[in-house]
């Protein structure tokens, strides 16, 4: 059908858009003498979500918030099992101490922050929406985040997986500068644009073909396409037995799409919490909490059994939400 096809070639558009934009923008700024680890947090770090970021605006301005609730969450969900259980498929991970310590606690409060806004129906009696407010508190939460990782590894020297993973991408280029890069900029802008419009425009259209809610096209279809960036690198890492950038990868694209795509969509318009929105919401907290006892109990390596288990997760739940057709 045209709508799914309609879809995918929205989504390679928007990963197209993500790296010209990327690409053109890391080497203008290290033509100016931007570190790469300022780089990796800021040009590279949007880029990688710039797919996320573009559906989720373009899908509230369109009155579409329950494609973008869907999105942000579905994504989270989707790295969380799908792309960390592919990725041990392929190649045993090893979960550092330090990510377990600091960046999954963060990123478990940083959920629990986001369930809470979820939950104004059960705590106010109101609709239930992620309000401009909300959107607000979530930017300056990423802000107070971003300055205690650099903080912390300015100081202490220490590698953080996830901070790490983004300095290091093969993105942060120092090629120099000039109009070709400014071009690539332009172009990354204008495929983003294109990409946004059609995928939400054939996500409505699915929708209304299979008699679904756009939160649940959102959650499983968009969702999976919008995460296929981090599951090609992330499986690419572990086969390189770069362990940190995998799990880093994983990490560091749910707090973008928790902290940066999901208030990005709030500050257009209210974003109204779909059926069935906060179980999903719980379901990402779990998969995180997830990672601090499979640190423990298999010895800080994520292996192929427990990336099986990840993956029969995902495709569970994906089965239970669907035949609830919400």
């Amino acid at each position: 059908m045209w709508s799914l096809a309609g879809i995918s070639l929205g989504i390679l558009l928007l990963i197209a858009g993500g790296a010209a934009l990327v690409t053109g923008a890391s080497r203008i700024a290290a033509r100016f003498g931007i570190s790469p680890l300022i780089i990796g947090l800021t040009v590279v770090g949007f880029g990688t979500s710039a797919p996320e970021l573009v559906v989720n605006v373009v899908g509230a301005w369109r009155g579409e918030t329950g494609l973008a609730f869907g999105n942000v969450v579905g994504s989270n969900i989707a790295n969380l099992a799908l792309v960390l259980g592919a990725a041990a498929m392929f190649r045993a991970i090893d979960i550092q101490g330090n990510l377990v310590r600091r960046e999954v606690p963060l990123l478990l409060l940083v959920t629990s922050v986001i369930a809470v806004m979820a939950m104004d129906n059960w705590l106010e009696g109101a609709a239930s929406v992620i309000s401009r407010p909300d959107s607000i508190v979530l930017l300056l939460l990423f802000g107070i985040f971003l300055y205690i990782s650099v903080q912390d590894v300015m100081t202490s020297r220490k590698k953080d997986p996830l901070l790490t993973e983004l300095s290091e991408s093969p993105m942060v280029t120092t090629a120099p500068a000039g109009r070709f890069n400014g071009l690539l900029v332009l172009l990354g802008f204008a495929l983003l644009f294109v990409g946004g419009e059609l995928t939400v425009r054939a996500s409505v259209a699915l929708s209304g073909q299979l008699g679904i809610s756009t939160a649940l096209v959102g959650l499983f279809v968009v969702a999976v396409g919008t995460s296929m960036p981090e599951l090609i690198t992330s499986i690419i890492a572990a086969e390189r037995k770069e362990s940190d950038l995998a799990l880093g990868n994983i990490i560091g694209s749910n707090f973008f799409n928790s902290l940066i795509v999901l208030p990005a969509s709030g500050l257009v318009g209210a974003i109204a919490v779909p059926k069935g929105g906060v179980t999903d919401v719980v379901v990402s907290w779990m998969l995180t909490a997830a990672l601090i006892p499979i640190f423990f109990l298999g010895r800080g390596r994520l292996g192929r059994p427990t990336g099986a288990m990840l993956l029969l997760v995902y495709f569970g739940y994906a089965a239970y939400r669907v035949s609830l057709g919400a």
